[in-house]
């Protein structure tokens, strides 16, 4: 169970972030506090979106599992969201459950992936913006089902999180968009989390050498001379966050 101390250390790393990576990295220790290996943050796009790619705003999993995922076409089978989206309430369920205790039954492919994964537990909470926004967070691992306690606790804080999140998100939406275009700022994204242009390729759907030439543009249009210069600068003009 999370202690008062450590629910208050986490709570005032949430609040000292004052970018996407600095709130992200916050969540990352939330995950670690509560037995969890992973910790996802998605945005709700449109109903007949099919790859969880585009979804991700910024996560943990590892690229290998999101590019199967996405190869075998699993989003239109994953039964979470529609639960998720009927309550603002967190909800936490496992692959060991009885069917009866998760509320839903899981695909058999896809529960060999998550498996495979250990990705066995899973919490999933729905989140509002006040601009309209939708979004999802979502912890998995390979711990025991959460007691209510520990859920109400983890609800809380994701709350928090989001709330510092979304204030940085909407304050970056009032400047303008800036000179990248929106897959430019795809390709930087995911560089600035540590991916390769073969790694990106994979993960939008595109080849590395469309991954390259964007990410040259992207070089140009902010006068830099490197991909290190590059996402440090859309750090620091906020076009990344």
């Amino acid at each position: 169970m999370i202690t008062l101390e450590r629910q208050s250390i986490l709570n005032s790393e949430i609040s000292a972030a004052d970018s996407q990576v600095e709130i992200f990295a916050a969540m990352r220790r939330v995950a670690h506090e509560f037995g969890f290996r992973h910790v996802t943050l998605f945005a709700a796009t449109t109903p007949d979106e099919v790859l969880i790619s585009r979804m991700i705003v910024d996560t943990t999993l590892p690229a290998a599992y999101v590019q199967e995922f996405d190869r075998r076409r699993l989003l239109r089978l994953c039964p979470v969201a529609p639960v998720t989206s009927r309550s603002v309430l967190p909800y936490c369920w496992s692959l060991d459950d009885p069917e009866n205790v998760r509320g839903f039954a899981v695909p058999a492919a896809m529960e060999e992936l998550q498996r495979r994964y250990e990705l066995i537990t899973s919490v999933a909470m729905s989140l509002n913006s006040i601009d309209g926004d939708r979004f999802m967070l979502r912890f998995d691992g390979i711990r025991p089902r959460l007691s209510q306690v520990e859920i109400n606790e983890i609800g809380m804080i994701a709350l928090h999180a989001f709330d510092v999140f979304d204030k940085i998100r909407r304050s970056v939406k009032t400047v303008a968009a800036g000179p990248l275009s929106s897959r430019e700022l795809e390709v930087v994204r995911w560089t600035a989390q540590g991916k390769t242009s073969a790694e990106i390729g994979r993960i939008l759907s595109l080849s590395d050498h469309t991954v390259n030439a964007y990410m040259t543009n992207a070089i140009k249009k902010l006068d830099c001379v490197n991909r290190t210069q590059l996402v440090a600068k859309a750090l620091r003009l906020r076009l990344i966050i």
